[in-house]
């Protein structure tokens, strides 16, 4: 339900913006806001889309064909449906959006209700567009009312407010094929404590040039004596906010702020409460203990800011934790200075490549502190299970000492394109893992012991030569791919070579890596503009360093889509699709693929000028984590 109610506040804010020029977000909001996602200038960022290598792929003659189809699929199914239930044209709305545009999210403030849900608030700036806007809020309550919808008016500090009063059989059987799997009535929504069904109250209102669409009547008096100047602490005056606001968010088309300190001080009020109620008694994990084990905590703002520039686009992301708080996660996340570009050994022809400059035994550590703080019980077995290893063949075999006493500061991937073109190619690309050691040879002995915790049948491990390095091949089960038919068997081969234990599901590409000495290929570090993208992101000496042949890795996923239209949902890695499951997008997303007939996309030769690669980066100081990406200007685009 709150993700409906989220969709309503967006779809209405389409159809319902202001006039005039308003004072930017961050003045307009209160500073306990928890979430606060901006569009500076609508006006400009409609430009900077079309300009964008995506606005011209999606106007591109090539794309014709998919593209009449989608919107033909959307307008037949979605649009036309949802205008004819709302009585409203959607197209006549669009382009009365010109200011900023912000949704926030704030503390829910409801006397006598406990673990009550947050209020939203968004913030609509059309500038010129002040009496279209008049008839078109006349226009929603006529229709609301004609509806038999409940409405009410009132007037908050003499500005009026509509208040729509929205329940379950409010929303429109269009609406409800984004969400499949929402209660269809009332009556499944009703209260624990046996009170009415939950309803939404939704105020919209218009205070001269802003429009205000509020969840709570005190965000929007709250905003209107900002408007005023009144003595409303701002979300600007919040010091974590504005050191975020001169330097992260300056010039960027969409910037966004989580005041994560005061929202993690309610995650852990509701997750104390939960586990004080007995209803965590018997769970492994408590969530309070959650939030403290992996350092979320000491979390103060996560911040993030897109920017378009003439080099490229850069998306950047700063997550707030002083050093001397850090614990959990951010320990062992807590990266060093170091050179992280591609080595030598590293081809040209890889796809994607990562390095982290990590205190393998510094992280270890870390983690299984934070493993045994959330629950003891998984502490101690992780103790019992790394104190047994080797021990049946050799009593005094230590395993900690031998496997993390060996971890050094690197770990590199990288991966080749799929040598196919099936999904099970797709899903298993050439790929290696290369683990720093300052004995690499005593690592390796480790994990050929420790491959006894490996889900194999015992005594599988096989032993080769090659080029005078032993490799260690380890059977292992093949993950099961919905609608896909099963994998032959796949085996785990791990070598040592160079100071590193390399670890890769495919023999060639381990093999290539040992004889990479002798190998005269052009290295990845030589790729023409490498080195210029890397100083967008702070260059190849921060700790971490990643990078992406975007060109290759959207060619392999256009020849699949084309040949096998149905072949996206599988294609979406399976975290992924349960993070939207869980935030209740999935249907969105299904509705959407639904539409499009992925068979009509044109070669990718037809529109390879508009991909290009990817850098990234991640830096840690004492003030926090940085992350950076930076995708340049494909060369075929640039004016």
């Amino acid at each position: 339900m709150k993700s409906q109610n989220l969709i309503l506040i967006l779809s209405l804010a389409l159809i319902l913006p202001g006039l005039g020029a308003v004072p930017p977000a961050e003045k307009l909001l209160p500073a306990d806001t928890l979430v606060a996602i901006t569009v500076p200038d609508c006006a400009k960022a409609r430009v900077l889309l079309q300009q964008s290598r995506f606005g011209q792929l999606w106007r591109d003659p090539e794309m014709k064909p998919f593209r009449d189809k989608f919107v033909e699929q959307m307008q037949t199914d979605f649009l036309n449906p949802l205008e004819g239930e709302l009585g409203l044209k959607l197209g006549d709305y669009l382009d009365l959006a010109q200011g900023q545009l912000t949704l926030a999210m704030t503390p829910g403030d409801r006397p006598g209700k406990t673990n009550q849900s947050p209020d939203w608030v968004l913030l609509l700036d059309a500038r010129d567009k002040n009496e279209p806007l008049r008839q078109r809020l006349g226009e929603l309550r006529r229709k609301w009312v004609e509806a038999g919808k409940q409405i009410k008016t009132d007037r908050i500090r003499d500005v009026e407010f509509s208040t729509l009063i929205i329940g379950e059989d409010d929303w429109t059987k269009t609406l409800r094929k984004l969400f499949p799997h929402a209660p269809a009535n009332d009556a499944a929504n009703a209260k624990a404590d046996g009170g009415p069904s939950r309803k939404t109250e939704l105020l919209i209102g218009q205070s001269d040039a802003l429009l205000i669409l509020a969840t709570s009547p005190k965000d929007a008096e709250r905003i209107l004596i900002r408007q005023s100047g009144g003595p409303v602490t701002p979300l600007a005056e919040l010091p974590a906010y504005e050191a975020l606001h001169s330097g992260l968010f300056r010039e960027a088309c969409v910037f966004g702020f989580v005041n994560f300190q005061t929202l993690g001080e309610m995650l852990s009020r509701q997750a104390a409460q939960a586990s004080a109620a007995g209803r965590n008694r018997q769970a492994l994990f408590r969530p309070d203990k959650i939030i403290d084990a992996t350092g979320l905590r000491a979390l103060k703002t996560v911040a993030f800011a897109i920017k378009d520039t003439p080099a490229g686009l850069i998306w950047q992301c700063s997550a707030r934790v002083p050093e001397a708080d850090r614990r959990g996660l951010f320990k062992i996340l807590a990266v060093q200075a170091k050179e992280s570009a591609p080595p030598s050994f590293v081809p040209a022809e890889a796809v994607k490549f990562n390095r982290w400059r990590l205190d393998g035994a510094k992280a270890w550590a870390a983690l299984e502190t934070m493993i045994s703080e959330i629950s003891p019980q998984m502490g101690g077995l992780l103790q019992m299970m790394l104190g047994s290893v080797g021990k049946d063949k050799d009593p005094s075999f230590d395993f900690r000492k031998n496997l993390i006493g060996n971890l050094g500061d690197d770990i590199i991937s990288y991966q080749r394109g799929p040598r196919g073109a099936s999904l099970v190619d797709l899903d298993s690309p050439p790929s290696l893992v290369l683990i720093g050691s300052p004995n690499a040879d005593q690592l390796l002995s480790a994990l050929r012991v420790g491959s006894s915790l490996m889900p194999a049948e015992p005594g599988s491990l096989k032993e080769r030569e090659f080029l005078g390095r032993k490799i260690y091949s380890l059977p292992m089960p093949s993950p099961a791919m919905p609608g896909v038919a099963q994998a032959g068997e796949r085996s785990v081969h791990f070598a040592a070579s160079g100071g590193y234990v390399a670890v890769s599901a495919d023999a060639p590409m381990l093999e290539d890596y040992l004889r990479s000495g002798d190998a005269k290929a052009k290295a990845l570090r030589e790729a023409a503009g490498l080195k210029d993208a890397a100083d967008q992101v702070g260059g190849m000496s921060t700790g971490v360093f990643g990078y992406e042949n975007t060109s290759e890795t959207t060619r392999l996923m256009l020849e699949v889509l084309r040949q096998k239209p149905d072949a996206l949902p599988v294609m979406i890695p399976p975290e992924y699709f349960l993070l939207l499951k869980e935030s209740g997008l999935d249907g969105p997303l299904q509705f959407l693929v639904s539409k499009c007939d992925f068979s009509l996309l044109p070669p990718f030769e037809r529109v390879a000028k508009y991909f290009a690669f990817t850098v990234s980066s991640a830096a840690v100081s004492p003030e926090g984590i940085d992350f950076k990406v930076f995708a340049p200007t494909p060369p075929g685009l640039k004016k």
